[in-house]
């Protein structure tokens, strides 16, 4: 897959780790470096009760790890010599943070003139945003939460990071081939709010707004347009059932003992239930009519019901809930598997979600400790003798893990 492609990161917070992780995870050589001691990440919660950090383990799964004195010249000129050395598949330099002296595009590039440079930043105009202020901007928070909140009510799940992070990998791997091509080098700019507006954009959600010239409303669980929510349950748990297709709807209709009250109501209101419109404008009239269904039964009971008959649904678990009980979240699924992460212990972690036909899906493997590998880069990559890396490791310009 991406096997001797080598990639130079220096990151913080979540989108460009993730591009990093994508890459490593399809094969390639990703060598993040960081001040000696840690970043901003090295102790990032949640942390185990010994105080390491799972936020680096999950983030930084099969990268090397270089730690560098970047106050000093010459930490700055062994990360410029790293993006910069020499072979057909390296020269990538990935980023989200304050491009140091001598690690700029124009002196990256007087070193390597193919160089390829990804920069992360928050605004289209330089400006700092991280993901709390884009999905702030573009509306989500609110159309999330509750019918009944008032106010904006904040997306937990650091989307637009994460997205983020997949069109950084996009973008290194289209800048690898115009290089393949062309033999070019370039720097590539992304934008943390561009990432939100353009997706966004894509779901509709702004067109929506300048050409109809209204707000999505707050619908707490429903999906709009159609008709889909979540139903209590007997034994007090909750599951989601969305409906998408007509035959889903007369399927539930029919699983649940309801085609005679349902046929009532479109005839009460004129209504073709097999239309996504009238299912929305019968949203509230359907929940009423399939709550009692659900909440006299227990969860396991309707499970069996709604997939002898073919309907979507799913349940809502707590994070514990999916690590004990989901066997999607087992190593009987190939792309997860057993790990002995250092200082952490052993656990199950996800490799590449991709599953390539023509070669065997790579295994996960552990984060690195910080500096792990600083000895190890500095011989293989630089090619510097265990007494030039001696006498760096005594100037204090790099330093190997705790």
């Amino acid at each position: 897959m991406l096997s001797g492609i080598r990639v130079v990161e220096s990151s913080a917070f979540v989108a460009a780790p993730v591009c990093g992780m994508t890459l490593a995870q399809l094969g390639a050589d990703v060598i993040r470096f960081d001040p000696i001691g840690g970043g901003v990440d090295a102790n990032r919660w949640p942390v185990t009760a010994k105080g390491e950090s799972l936020y680096w383990a999950g983030l930084n799964k099969g990268k090397r790890s270089l730690a560098v004195n970047l106050a000093d010249p010459r930490g700055r000129e062994l990360v410029a010599a790293l993006i910069a050395a020499p072979g057909p598949n390296a020269g990538f330099y990935l980023t989200n943070l304050p491009v140091r002296d001598g690690l700029d595009y124009e002196t990256l590039k007087a070193k390597r003139a193919d160089v390829i440079m990804l920069l992360i930043q928050g605004n289209p105009d330089g400006s700092t945003a991280v993901d709390y202020t884009v999905n702030a901007a573009v509306g989500f928070p609110f159309v999330t939460g509750p019918e009944s909140a008032i106010g904006p009510v904040n997306n937990v799940l650091p989307a637009w990071d994460l997205t983020c992070g997949l069109h950084a990998a996009i973008g290194l791997l289209t800048a690898d081939r115009h290089r393949r091509l062309t033999g070019e080098g370039q720097q590539i700019t992304l934008s943390l709010f561009n990432v939100g507006a353009a997706l966004t954009a894509a779901l509709g959600y702004t067109a929506e707004a300048e050409i109809n010239g209204t707000d999505r409303e707050r619908l707490g669980n429903s999906i709009y347009g159609t008709f889909g929510r979540d139903f209590p349950t007997s034994d007090g748990r909750r599951i989601m059932v969305p409906i998408v297709t007509a035959r889903q709807m007369m399927d539930l209709a029919k699983a649940t003992g309801q085609e005679g009250q349902m046929k009532a109501l479109e005839a009460s209101r004129g209504l073709d239930l097999r239309k996504d419109g009238d299912r929305w404008s019968a949203r509230e009239a359907l929940a009423a009519l399939f709550e009692p269904w659900f909440a006299a039964r227990p969860y396991n009971e309707i499970a069996g019901v709604l997939a002898r008959a073919g309907i979507l649904f799913g349940p809502y678990q707590r994070f514990t809930e999916l690590v004990r009980d989901d066997t999607r979240f087992t190593t009987a699924n190939k792309m997860i598997a057993e790990i002995e992460q250092p200082g952490v212990g052993r656990y199950r972690v996800p490799g590449s979600p991709l599953d390539f036909g023509a070669s065997p899906r790579l295994p996960p493997a552990p984060a690195p400790r910080l500096g792990q590998h600083t000895d190890e880069i500095l011989s293989s990559v630089l090619g510097l003798d265990s007494g030039a890396i001696g006498r760096l490791h005594d100037a204090g310009v790099v330093a190997g893990p705790k």
